[in-house]
């Protein structure tokens, strides 16, 4: 399992992508391509800040954080609603 420091980074990697799409988008430079991806990269950042979040309820409790894991994307998006 990854530990909290390869996700965090994972994280930074993530929105840097993020930032340059939508700079990209507010110029009027994406295309369609840059639209979908811009929609995994949000749903992939909900994935790592939930497995952060369940590692450190996990750390927190005394409990192994180790045991977290990554939700599937159907889990993810029902956050949202």
């Amino acid at each position: 399992m990854a530990s909290e420091e390869k996700i965090r980074n994972r994280i930074e990697e993530l929105v840097g992508e993020e930032h340059r799409l939508w700079e990209a988008e507010s110029r009027g430079e994406a295309d369609d391509d840059a639209r979908s991806r811009l929609r995994e990269l949000r749903l992939t950042l909900d994935q790592c800040w939930d497995l952060l979040r369940q590692r450190r309820a996990l750390e927190e409790s005394g409990l192994d954080t180790d045991a977290a894991r990554t939700r599937p994307p159907d889990v993810i998006e029902r956050y949202h609603q």
